[in-house]
């Protein structure tokens, strides 16, 4: 977790990690579209799953590597990002974001919906989905990044599984977003403006929440060890 005192290099970090993570989970949607389907679900829910994993260990000691909007705020809503750093961190994330689909839409054209997230299904039953999915993801990481109980270098490997069983759940669905910028790029340079809003409050919602029922749960009694 970063300190009060401003740096703007973490923004830097926090743009340069989304930026990767749009372009190779973004990327791999359309690299899917435009190979008929080479790339596969599987594939493109890996391709998420180990850009993460890469990404928190390139810039997680930089700026803590929360790469999502929605995880800054619920970081801030549970009292452990400051205030002053909110905003920044949002801007350099969406900047990060939207380069990323840029590059994408100069190098690959507009195929595979520029890996927009896009619901599949009624948007009330979408909503529900992404705050799930949100929560799930929040929840993993206030326990790997904020209690010091969790077993050490498990932060990496446990937030990108938690990124791909979502992204195997539900990117047929809604594209299991669960991260604002990871949406606005390719929306923005596809303009696919379909629900969007949903991957905005369902996620900030969903954060928020696992952040404050972390916080809750943290102080609770371990259990009785065997024996004792």
């Amino acid at each position: 977790m970063t300190t009060d005192r401003r740096d703007p290099r973490r923004w830097v970090a926090e743009g340069i990690g989304t930026f990767f993570l749009v372009f190779a989970g973004a990327g791999a949607v359309m690299a899917n579209a435009a190979s008929h389907g080479v790339v596969s679900h599987v594939g493109v829910a890996l391709a998420f799953a180990f850009v993460i994993v890469a990404m928190i260990c390139a810039v997680g000691h930089l700026s803590g590597a929360h790469l999502n909007p929605a995880v800054t705020i619920g970081f801030w809503a549970s009292g452990r990002f400051p205030a002053a750093e909110v905003i920044p961190y949002l801007v350099s994330q969406c900047i990060g974001a939207i380069a990323a689909a840029t590059l994408l839409r100069e190098t690959m054209g507009v195929v595979g919906d520029m890996g927009a997230t896009l619901p599949s299904i009624a948007i009330g039953p979408a909503f529900a989905i992404e705050l799930v999915m949100s929560f799930a993801l929040m929840f993993v990481i206030m326990a790997v990044a904020t209690d010091d109980r969790v077993a050490g270098g498990t932060a990496a490997l446990a937030v990108g599984f938690t990124v791909g069983f979502c992204a195997l759940t539900g990117r047929t669905l809604t594209g299991a977003s669960m991260n604002p910028a990871r949406s606005l790029g390719p929306a923005l340079l596809g303009g696919l403006w379909r629900a969007h809003w949903v991957y905005w409050v369902a996620p900030i919602a969903g954060m928020v929440l696992a952040a404050k029922m972390y916080e809750w749960l943290r102080s609770a009694t371990p259990p009785p060890m065997p024996g004792r």
